[in-house]
């Protein structure tokens, strides 16, 4: 059945195929379940490093980057596969500052996997490729553990909060960037 708002589901809700590429990039989380996805990815061959980032955060005892390390770690993913990025805030300086650690490294990736929860994989495509704006990405998002799905968002208040604050900062952050990517 559709919904007038099967857009908005499209629009935030999306993924695309998964083919190899120089990095995978995770945005800044306390969620377990992005490094769970990038190590898989790692594993089979996908991409020789992993990226993810994340400064301190009332989510995690640590740095976020510190907490997906040790996940990564955990699932054997080779220390010297996960570079350091532990100071962004939010998505923005994920995506800026991850641009910065890979071109401080000599890599300037043509492709990229980006990992990130399924609600958030708009906001955070858009935002990094603002920063690595000649990489290709492909998109590998997670179901978090809100249990939030495209098919399930609409269903409670609470997730429609969730997604539809999602689609505000999708707004916010790009209407900045907008008449200056042109």
């Amino acid at each position: 059945m559709s919904h007038p708002f099967d857009c908005i589901t499209d629009f935030m809700f999306f993924e695309t195929p998964v083919k190899p590429s120089n990095i995978i990039l995770i945005p800044g989380s306390g969620q377990s379940g992005l490094m769970v996805r990038a190590a898989e990815l790692y594993h089979q061959g996908l991409a020789p490093f992993i990226l993810p980032s994340g400064g301190k955060s009332r989510n995690v005892p640590t740095t976020e980057w510190a907490f997906l390390r040790e996940i990564g770690l955990s699932l054997g993913v080779p220390d010297g596969a996960i570079l350091k990025e532990d100071q962004a805030t939010n998505t923005f300086e994920n995506a800026k500052y991850s641009w910065n650690v890979l071109q401080q490294k000599g890599i300037t990736p043509e492709k990229a996997i980006l990992v990130c929860k399924n609600y958030h994989a708009r906001r955070a495509l858009l935002t990094y490729q603002i920063h690595f704006r000649h990489t290709l990405f492909y998109v590998s998002p997670i179901v978090d553990r809100t249990g939030i799905t495209k098919q399930n968002w609409f269903l409670d208040d609470h997730r429609i909060h969730v997604v539809m604050r999602e689609m505000e900062k999708t707004g916010k952050y790009m209407r900045h960037y907008i008449s200056r990517m042109l």
